[in-house]
């Protein structure tokens, strides 16, 4: 069976992210056998501030266009206090008018990346120093500072440190429960999708 490599560029705003990402990426694309992803280069860390800011996120898809007609970047970014269906569109609208030529999607995590873990929370039990007997909370992405649950949930005063156990933490985490109780993760996968599988051309 002859695979379709497409390359995706990244870019995100925290330290972890650069390693994280990438191995999630990984993970979601092995459902889509037809496909043979490719991430050359790391994810291109930015302040969220500086990509917000005017000109920002323009300028840094314009620097990222070495991914060519096959493939794609993905913007991903924590929410914080911003609401992601009001700022995620706004962003891919400046992003899409910098390159239209080139597909871009834009995901905002909410709060913040963590609480995809959060989300899958019973994947993580008893492992990574966790407590065996953890449970996702009710609404994992209403909860502000998804680090800190995670460290309140370590055994032995092991705080979660985000550049040590994010990559690790997300190699690990249930992809199927965070799709569930996420909705900022379960809009990541279906970016990604449209960026390995793009929709029929209607011409």
């Amino acid at each position: 069976m002859t695979r379709r490599v497409v390359q995706i560029a990244s870019i995100v705003e925290g330290h972890g992210e650069v390693s994280a990402l990438p191995k999630l990426l990984y993970r979601l694309a092995a459902d889509f056998p037809t496909v043979d992803l490719r991430t050359p280069k790391p994810p291109w860390r930015r302040p969220r501030g500086s990509l917000i800011a005017a000109n920002g996120i323009e300028r840094e898809v314009e620097s990222n266009s070495w991914v060519g007609s096959e493939g794609g970047i993905l913007v991903v970014l924590d929410a914080d206090d911003d609401c992601p269906a009001e700022l995620a569109p706004m962003l891919l609208n400046r992003a899409r008018s910098a390159r239209p030529d080139l597909p871009v999607s834009v995901v905002l995590a909410k709060a913040e990346y963590e609480a995809w873990f959060l989300a899958s929370a019973q994947s993580l039990a008893g492992r990574f120093g966790f407590q065996p007997d953890m449970k996702a909370p009710d609404d994992p992405e209403a909860i502000r500072d998804a680090k800190g649950w995670l460290s309140r949930h370590r055994t032995g005063g092991h705080p979660y440190k985000e550049t040590v156990d994010q990559a690790t933490l997300t190699s690990a985490f249930d992809i199927t429960g965070a799709r569930e109780r996420s909705r900022s993760f379960d809009k990541l996968c279906r970016e990604l999708e449209k960026l390995l599988i793009p929709p029929p051309d209607p011409r």
